[in-house]
């Protein structure tokens, strides 16, 4: 066994209040005070709860202390180091696929630091538990296809990662969806994977403002000897919430035929409402921003779907159908 890393098979309660323990000293020593509400968010628990949990702590010798008033809260010794690590079976198959994930996501450039993580990992494992991860991991898959190989991009991605841990700034070339062309100066901020697409959240010096690049619409980039600090309140996530979001204005409702009625029942979640008819039929219902996506999803169904509401949408629908019908005269018409 590694002097490092110790792998426990225990489960039950105590396996989670220990869990819990261990988890409360890594988030003492990633951050110098934390107080008890910040605490329970991150561990799931009740206030009440993390007080008997810091109790457990101090009488098992861990060196806390408290400091109280408005700005107080409960720190770790900064000298205190943690005494090896212990895994449960799913904490390392936590390990295993996410290092599987990082891979498929991100292909070649985390290929070797993949490897080497997952041969220290097999290195140290016991058999069974090894054994209980690979179960785990044939019956747990996760796939995270993206829309296009961006493998060609590979080697820009590494660039702009790069340039975000080095906060080194970067000019760009950069084809809009409209084509237009233009070069922009940017701090990169990060990089996300949205949809299916990669995305750069960068400040552009050009419109003064933070914006997001499709990765795949960089023709160029050039690293500059600029540098730039990430602002502190930068929250990449709450960025691309708020500007990726798209506010729905109208309610689509189309009558399905009974044939493809199974699989509006299977499709119906958050974005449709599925409403049976006495003929077998069903009514679904869904909001969008705009009619141009809702008019394709018509069509794409054929005679198998009738858009009832709202006017636009029938309008439309049945405009885009007569001319689909015009590209294909007929008789003494053709060609």
């Amino acid at each position: 066994m590694s002097d490092y890393v110790i792998f426990s098979r225990y489960n039950g309660t105590m396996t989670s209040v220990a869990t819990r323990l261990l988890s409360m000293i890594f988030l003492f020593q990633s951050r110098h005070q934390w107080t008890v509400s910040e605490l329970s968010d991150e561990l799931a628990v009740s206030d009440r709860t993390v007080h008997r949990y810091i109790g457990m702590l101090e009488e098992m010798g861990i060196p806390l202390y408290s400091e109280r008033g408005p700005y107080g809260g409960f720190s770790l010794l900064r000298t205190y180091k943690l005494p090896p690590l212990i895994f449960t079976p799913e904490e390392a198959t936590v390990l295993y696929m996410g290092a599987r994930l990082v891979q498929d996501i991100w292909g070649k450039p985390f290929q070797v630091a993949v490897t080497g993580v997952t041969a220290k990992l097999d290195n140290v494992l016991p058999d069974d538990i090894r054994e209980e991860v690979s179960r785990a991991q044939r019956s747990l898959v996760v796939m995270t296809g993206t829309s296009r190989d961006y493998a060609p991009y590979h080697e820009l991605m590494a660039c702009l990662r790069d340039c975000m841990a080095e906060g080194r700034v970067v000019t760009l070339r950069y084809h809009s969806f409209a084509r237009v062309v233009t070069d922009r100066t940017v701090d990169p901020y990060a990089l996300s994977l949205r949809w299916g697409n990669w995305y750069l959240i960068g400040y552009c010096h050009l419109r003064d403002e933070l914006r997001t690049f499709r990765i795949d619409r960089i023709k160029d980039c050039t690293v500059l000897g600029q540098t730039f600090t990430l602002p502190k309140d930068f929250d990449a996530k709450a960025y691309l919430e708020e500007t990726m979001r798209w506010d729905n204005q109208y309610e689509v409702v189309v009558r399905m035929e009974e044939e493809v009625a199974p699989r509006m029942r299977e499709m119906a979640g958050d974005w449709m409402r599925v409403e049976d008819n006495p003929d077998g039929s069903v009514t679904v219902r869904f909001e969008v921003d705009n009619f141009n996506w809702a008019t394709g999803w018509v069509l794409s169904w054929g005679r198998l779907a009738r858009a009832m509401a709202p006017a636009e949408l029938i309008k439309r629908v049945r405009q885009a159908a007569y001319d689909v019908i015009a590209q294909y005269p007929t008789g003494d018409e053709a060609d």
